[in-house]
């Protein structure tokens, strides 16, 4: 464990300079420091030794240089890397924007860090099966982090499926950007399966 503190860190990151959402951390190469006391909850809010950090905007600058390496996360500046734990997947989905483009429905999501994800083929979803609350959807942000869409999103998630034919099998899913991203078998969730009448 090192001993970088909260408030070492967030000098460390205002020095990275004014950037408006994710900072360059893709260009940053620092020596790994070792893991620091830090979690993220599978609720999205984020834990410095064992205790909340209730303010957002210091959620949102971490959130700026958090990414993942291959075999955990960490946050970066230009002089160091420390790893953190992550319960689930970093972000939360908390807000669904449905508009209609020249390739048919988009879907937008909005995190808890307040950063916006268009879904598509540079941003796609994906359907896990939960220990105990059904399906969980998730939505790529950026540079393999990922948000999941919370309970109340889910079902207006739900409302905008269909069912389409993947492979011979009827799926159904949602369309963003595009693309089309299978939940379930069309048979396991009683969805009709598609209009093959020409």
């Amino acid at each position: 464990m090192v001993q970088t503190d909260l408030a070492g860190l967030t000098k460390a990151v205002k020095e990275t300079g004014k950037h408006a959402g994710a900072r360059p951390v893709h260009l940053w190469n620092p020596p790994f420091c070792g893991d620091i006391d830090m979690r993220i909850a599978a609720d999205g809010s984020w834990h410095y030794m064992k205790s909340p950090i209730g303010r957002i905007e210091l959620v949102k600058l971490f959130a700026s240089i958090l990414r993942r390496d291959e075999d955990r996360y960490v946050l970066v500046t230009p002089v160091e890397r420390v790893g953190i734990a992550v319960d689930d997947v970093p972000f939360v989905a908390v807000e669904m924007r449905v508009e209609t483009g020249a390739g048919g429905q988009i879907l937008s999501f909005r995190t808890n860090v307040d950063d916006w994800t268009e879904a598509g083929p540079d941003h796609p979803m994906r359907f896990e099966i939960g220990a105990s609350e059904g399906l969980k959807p998730y939505v790529h942000v950026r540079a393999g982090l990922w948000a999941r869409v919370n309970r109340a999103l889910y079902y207006d998630l739900a409302d905008l499926g269909e069912v389409r034919e993947i492979d011979g099998v009827a799926m159904f899913g949602v369309a963003s950007g595009g693309s089309f991203f299978a939940m379930a078998p069309a048979d396991e969730i009683g969805a009709a399966p598609p209009d093959t009448a020409p």
